[in-house]
Formats: C-alpha cells, sequence, structure tokens
C-alpha cells in the first residue's frame, strides 16, 4: 500500500485522514510516514546482510529528531554535515560511533566537538581540510580517523545542479591525486586514514554510474594496499533517484545487488 494516497477526494497517510489531523494540531505541519520509512531501511539492510555493513542516514535530507530517532532504533548511523546535526543525532540517540562527518567547510571547533564525542571517521574533501583536522586532533592529544573523498570523474546521468563525481565539479579530492594524497596523510601524525569516500550526486535513476564509480574506487583502495596504507571502510554515496514523471529508478534490493557483486 501506498503511505500516501487519496480516498473521496481526501489525503491520507497510512490511513489517517490528513483534514481531520489539520484540524486538530493546526497548520502548517509535517507528515511523515514512519511505516515507509522503515520499509526502505530495512530494504537496505536485507540487501546487505551477511556482509559488514552501517548504513547511515544523511541528516541534511530530514534533521526532524522523531524521524532520526526512528532510525536510530532500527540501527542507523548518521552521514552528517555540520555540529548542529551532531548534536541532532545525539539526542535521537545515534551512537556516536555510527557517526560520520561528510561536507565541505568544516569548522575548528565543530572539527573539536566531533573529536570528543569519537566519532567513526571524518569525510575529508581537501588537504587544507586534512590540515586542519591534523592540527586539531594533535592539539587535543589524540588521532583522527578519517576517509578522503574522491572523485572519480564519472557521469552520473542525472541533473547537472545536483551531480557531483565529474571532474568539473568542485568536490573532492581528483580520482589522479588520490594515490599521492593518501600517502601524505598516511604521514601526518593527527590523523589515521581508515576509508575512502565516493559520491557521484542524487537522483541516480541507473545503477552503471555508480558500479563504474565503485569499480574506479577499488582500484585505488587495491593499490593503496600494496603501498601499505590499509582502508577498513567503502563509503559509497549518492542519492537513488525519486519518481517526479516517468522516471524508473533502481531499488534498494537493485543497489544493494550491484555494490555486493
Amino acid at each position: 500500500m501506498e503511505p500516501f494516497s487519496y480516498k473521496e477526494g481526501r489525503l491520507h497517510c497510512e490511513g489517517v485522514d490528513l483534514e481531520e489531523l489539520a484540524d486538530e494540531v493546526g497548520t502548517p505541519f509535517y507528515v511523515y510516514s514512519a511505516g515507509e520509512l522503515r520499509r526502505r531501511f530495512l530494504a537496505y539492510r536485507e540487501g546487505l546482510e551477511g556482509l559488514p555493513h552501517l548504513i547511515c542516514y544523511s541528516v541534511k535530507a530530514c534533521s526532524n529528531v522523531a524521524v532520526l530517532r526512528l532510525l536510530a532504533r532500527l540501527g542507523a548511523g548518521a552521514d552528517i554535515v555540520s555540529a548542529g546535526e551532531l548534536r541532532r543525532a545525539e539526542a535521537a540517540g545515534i551512537p556516536m560511533e555510527r557517526v560520520v562527518y561528510s561536507g565541505v567547510g568544516k569548522r575548528p571547533d565543530e572539527i573539536r566537538l566531533a573529536l570528543e564525542r569519537d566519532i567513526l571517521m571524518f569525510n575529508c574533501e581537501s588537504q587544507q581540510e586534512l590540515t586542519l583536522i591534523d592540527r586539531t586532533a594533535r592539539e587535543m592529544g589524540t588521532r583522527a580517523r578519517v576517509a578522503v573523498r574522491v572523485n572519480p570523474d564519472v557521469d552520473p546521468k542525472t541533473h547537472p545542479y545536483i551531480s557531483t563525481g565529474l571532474k568539473r565539479n568542485k568536490f573532492g579530492i581528483p580520482h589522479d591525486s588520490a594515490l599521492a594524497v593518501y600517502e601524505w596523510a598516511a604521514r601526518l601524525p593527527g590523523v589515521e586514514p581508515v576509508g575512502i569516500d565516493c559520491h557521484i550526486g542524487s537522483q541516480l535513476i541507473s545503477l552503471s554510474p555508480f558500479v563504474e564509480a565503485v569499480e574506479r574506487v577499488l582500484e585505488l583502495v587495491e593499490e593503496l594496499w600494496r603501498r601499505g596504507v590499509e582502508l577498513r571502510y567503502l563509503d559509497v554515496g549518492g542519492g537513488l533517484g525519486i519518481r517526479y514523471r516517468e522516471e524508473e529508478p533502481p531499488t534498494p534490493q537493485e543497489y544493494c545487488r550491484a555494490l555486493r557483486e
């Protein structure tokens, strides 16, 4: 059953009449389908069953603490881009060892807070950011777990405004520079390279660009192992498309099957 549907011209969510709800709580208000959120999350979890994995919800997509709390109870982690989002994840009960700090423009105070909370890792966008995290961690007498966001130069075949994986896009370290950046980062005393990150864009309606990007990143992982940089985490970001008109986006099951292969 669709989570939102019309019955006799009145919009319902999971069988609840939203006009009646509006009379009760006032407008404007937001309504989320807890059932649909559970269904989608469990589809990813079941698709990755048997593989060590962590499914992180992108808090910037919706930072409503009730939504985050529901996902936390299902075992979700959080992908954050600010100290405010870290605090929301914390308030929702998401364990800090399931938190990944992505995004550009991390401030020193935000890095410090994340290090104090001992989050899983930082996804780093540039050498300048790695230098800042290294310095902050050394000042605190600790070491930051980091991944480098690699730009694989793959066309995600999505809208150009939400494409993030082409060479002309502003995000991440270029693919052909990544090996040198990792070897340099491995020598910094305040950071520990533990992962690699790749995010080619949102509203993905084809799996082939995603598969191509992952294959390019895995080539880097294998070469880094040969050079003594042993990574433990492969962070594959992006968003499966939704149907605006006639799109037929992949299902979570299809996405997970491609990733497993």
